[in-house]
């Protein structure tokens, strides 16, 4: 379990220095929220040292937390599919981190569909797992979670469709579930304008000529 913050450690952030093995041992041994997790925790997340990408999405699946795999499912490939990119690049650690809102699956709502992320994950892990990477160039906040978290309340349309404004660093998405197609499909300029858009700022952070944020 990860204690609470003490001298040195400030709130989703470890003890200055510590290496990026030291961070991602603590964030896989977490249970701080086990009692809550329906499946028990299982951290799913990748991090690399030299990473150039960071994509932030909400919280493993069932799917996801059986193979241990982040974006191994249906939502992993439309998110390729907009990055104009296939596995073997999207799976490359050394290129592409990967750190969702959420480490554990979250459990179902009573109404249906996935919890959202325990809130407990962001405080503890965000922070810290970033820190230990100071090669990332670009993120993605991918769904609501991840939008709301990093850039405040406001409507997600808005910032999805008002990218350039936070460029080159953030790069906000929406969630890419099978509801997004009919999102979409109501919102030609996702298509036209967004895609490009995102395709573009994907490739000139993992350029070796691409600025770092």
């Amino acid at each position: 379990m990860i204690a609470a913050a003490g001298p040195g450690v400030a709130e989703g952030g470890g003890a200055a220095g510590e290496t990026i093995e030291a961070v991602a041992a603590a964030a896989r041994a977490c249970t701080v929220c086990a009692a809550s997790l329906p499946l028990g925790p299982r951290p799913v997340f990748r991090i690399s040292a030299t990473a150039r990408v960071l994509i932030i999405g909400q919280a493993p699946g069932t799917k996801v937390h059986a193979s241990g795999i982040p974006w191994n499912d249906p939502s992993g490939d439309r998110l390729r599919d907009w990055l104009g990119i296939d596995r073997a690049t999207f799976y490359d650690d050394s290129r592409i981190a990967i750190v969702p809102m959420g480490l554990c699956y979250p459990g179902r709502l009573a109404r249906g569909g996935d919890a959202p992320p325990r809130p407990e994950c962001g405080r503890l892990w965000q922070g810290r797992l970033r820190a230990a990477m100071p090669a990332i160039r670009l993120t993605l906040l991918v769904g609501s979670h991840a939008i709301l978290y990093h850039l405040g309340k406001g409507s997600m349309e808005a910032r999805v469709r008002g990218f350039a404004a936070h460029l080159p660093a953030r790069f906000a998405l929406p969630h890419p579930s099978w509801r997004t197609r009919a999102w979409a499909a109501r919102r030609p300029w996702f298509d036209t304008e967004v895609i490009p858009a995102l395709r573009d700022a994907f490739a000139a952070a993992l350029s070796p000529q691409g600025n770092p944020t």
